[in-house]
């Protein structure tokens, strides 16, 4: 008996979907976090080129929002050049829009857990972490 009642929630829980109007517009996908003229670039400006002498130097940005929770992509930057007061509110900044725009489309997302990469300095730059030196 608990089989059956397992088997019927999980069928429910597959088959429960979000009507739609088949004549309304769909709701557009997750913005390319490579769009231009947004606040996306101001981030990349403040960024820059993430220079480096060490690791200590190095650390990872999250930047933008899932529909299900955490940020879309984690940037590299160093602190030897960024203003990092003016970085961080940049990218809350992002992600407040992206969770606006995410809670007036209506838009879903799958539920990943995207961990922080960490940054480390490779050849004078800041990368994401687990990059390989190149030789």
């Amino acid at each position: 008996m608990k089989k059956l009642v397992l088997i019927l929630l999980f069928g429910c829980a597959a088959c429960t979907t979000q009507a739609q109007d088949p004549t309304s517009p769909q709701p557009a996908a997750a913005p390319v976090i490579a769009a231009s003229g947004s606040t996306v670039d101001d981030i990349r400006r403040l960024i820059g080129t993430p220079s480096c002498s060490d690791n200590s130097q190095c650390r990872s940005l999250p930047v933008g929002a899932l529909a299900c929770g955490g940020p879309q992509e984690y940037l590299p930057w160093s602190t030897l050049k960024t203003n990092e007061r003016e970085l961080l509110a940049t990218a809350e900044r992002f992600k407040a829009e992206r969770q606006a725009q995410i809670k007036s489309s209506g838009e879903m997302s799958i539920c990943i857990h995207r961990p922080d990469p960490g940054a480390v300095c490779v050849s004078g730059t800041c990368q994401p972490g687990g990059a390989s030196p190149s030789a």
